[in-house]
This record gives structure tokens, sequence and C-alpha cells, in this order.
């Protein structure tokens, strides 16, 4: 048996022990959902909030973590926005959860939509997720040099970037890009980043800043190559993803001449004026999903990093990724006109 099946093996039987360790300990009196619980999507089916809202609803109905069931319902319209509203409008249903991406703050920037993270209920930051550049893998281009030059050997706007949504996380990577190579590109938005990475396969983009997870198929499948990904350090995972492959064998794009850092919130919120109970229920029942061997898998598939924070922490965390992108939109030229 491989290091890898023996080391996940391990990892399965603890969280297995966790899990039922953690169900044990529940409080009778706790509270606890009467009805089914509605977990909002604000992003198209097939991209990563779309995946790991699915595997969280998934492991919770597996090891029967909630005696009530939970669907997931994608509201993508308005970049995400319809979700927001959705939310917004729920104050005080603690049957409601949403889980976010950095439109979090990049829709309401960019739209003017009367929304904020303010009003909602932080609960818990489930994991950041990475950027990668892509290409498709029968392109010419080996590294994120490779690319570069090509761009800037063309003419503007010859070489397509694919991504999710305008003026979102991917099109602010974009425009980075064009200011760290000096030449424009021509950015075609899509609803989520399933339908990005199909794109990318037809070769009707030349290139995408998926997150791991959204492209870990493809690349596996021998379609799609990453080039470098946006953060300061390679990736931790060390086992073979594609073919001779680690996540850890991508090198950082700052590596490669691109001076780019983006890292992108999973989080998990609430309707503003929840019960305080109810906020407690589901940070222990995240705590348990983060405890599963289906976790662990999607962590390492993924390649997340896997930062952790509820109460004080999240809200000042929050705080801080607001001011953060509304200079990034503010540099990028996104911000809604008044």
């Amino acid at each position: 048996m491989a290091m890898t099946d023996l080391r996940l093996r391990s990892i399965a039987i603890a969280a297995a022990a966790s899990v039922a360790a953690s169900l044990c300990a529940a409080p009778a009196n706790a509270w606890e959902p009467t009805r089914t619980v509605e977990f909002i999507v604000p992003a198209g089916t097939g991209g990563g909030a779309d995946q790991m809202a699915r595997m969280i609803q998934g492991i919770i109905a597996k090891h029967h973590l909630m005696k009530q069931t939970m669907v997931v319902v994608n509201k993508a319209g308005g970049a995400g926005g319809e979700g927001f509203l959705d939310i917004k409008g729920a104050k005080g249903n603690p049957h409601k959860l949403v889980i976010t991406l950095s439109n979090l703050f990049t829709t309401p920037l960019a739209t003017g939509i009367p929304f904020s993270w303010k009003d909602m209920t932080p609960v818990a930051m489930m994991a950041l997720d990475e950027f990668v550049l892509w290409t498709n893998a029968a392109s010419p281009y080996k590294t994120a040099q490779d690319y570069v030059a090509a761009i800037k050997g063309g003419t503007p706007g010859q070489f397509k970037m694919g991504g999710t949504g305008s003026k979102q996380e991917d099109q602010i990577i974009t425009v980075a890009l064009e200011n760290a190579i000096g030449q424009k590109m021509t950015y075609v938005p899509y609803k989520g980043g399933g339908e990005v990475a199909v794109q990318l396969v037809g070769k009707h983009i030349d290139s995408t800043v998926n997150n791991p997870i959204e492209a870990v198929a493809q690349w596996r499948a021998g379609t799609l190559r990453p080039l470098c990904v946006f953060d300061s350090k390679a990736l931790p995972v060390k086992d073979k993803i594609a073919g001779d492959m680690a996540w850890s064998d991508i090198p950082t794009c700052k590596s490669q001449g691109l001076d780019i850092e983006y890292l992108m919130l999973r989080g998990i919120f609430m309707p503003a004026g929840v019960p305080k109970e109810a906020v407690e229920y589901y940070v222990e029942l995240l705590k348990k999903v983060r405890a599963t061997p289906e976790w662990a898998q999607l962590m390492h598939d993924g390649a997340f990093n896997q930062s952790f924070m509820t109460g004080a922490d999240y809200t000042k965390w929050v705080e801080n990724e607001e001011k953060r992108h509304r200079d990034l939109m503010q540099k990028a030229g996104f911000m809604a006109k008044n």
C-alpha cells in the first residue's frame, strides 16, 4: 500500500473517532435546527464555493451530524448579489447559511448593491483558497515566463483570460497581471469556475486563474497545465497529483517574475440578528465536518490553506479584508460610480 494511502487511512480512522466522540459530547439541551437548513451559494455550479458547499452538505448527511436536512441553493445572479441580498432579507432566520468567497467584498463595491458583510453574522472561516495560472496542456507554454513572453510579443487584447464573473477575484488578478506584464488581455467572464475550466480545455480562452479544486480533474486528465501559484510560498501537498507533478512542484508566480499574491476566503455566514446559540451550534457542526476523512481529502486534493477562524478573530480578519479589497478595486478601476 502506498504511503499516501496509509496516511489518508490513518486520517480517516482518527477523524471517524473524533466525529463519534464529538457527537457523544453534544449537550442534550443545545439549540438545533427545527426545519431544513438552506445553504446559499452566491456563485455558479461547479466552482470552488459550490463544490465546498456540496461537500459540507454530503458530509453532514453521511455522518448524521444534523437531524434536519440541508439543501444547497445556487444564487449567482448579479455576481452573487442575489444570494447576499437573500441572506440580508432573512434577518433573524437561523435556518439559512451562506458560503462566501471574496465576492463578499467585490460585489457590493463593483455594483453598488445595498449590501455589506455587516448585514450578516460571521460563523467560521473554513479555509483560504489558492489561485493558479492555468493554460491548455496542448499550448506551447511550459512556464509562466513562456506565457508572459508570448503576451508581451502579441497585440493588446490578443490573449484571452477566462474567469468567474466580472470585477471579482479572477479579474482583479488579471488586471494585476496586465500591470506586471505591461500588456492588455481580453477578460472573458463566465458563471462559475467549472465552466471556466471547460472553456480552457476547449481552447476558447488562452488561460485562467482558477482555484486548484476547480481544475484538478482536468490537470489529472492531462488537458490543463499549471504554470504558477499566486502565493508567497509553494503549496505544501507533495503527493503526486498529475503524472510526476505534485501541487508543491508548481512554482510561485513571484519566482517567475510576477510579484502577485492573492488568496480567497471560503467562509460561512448567517443572517444578522440570529441567536448566539444558533451561531455556536453551526460552529460546532463545522468543526465536526472538518474532523472527517472526506474533508481531509478535499483539503488535500484542492491544496487549500487550512486556516480556520471563528468569533472575534474571524470578524477582525473580515474587516481587514474589506479594506484590502477596497484598495484593490480602486486601483483596478472597478468601483461602482455614484
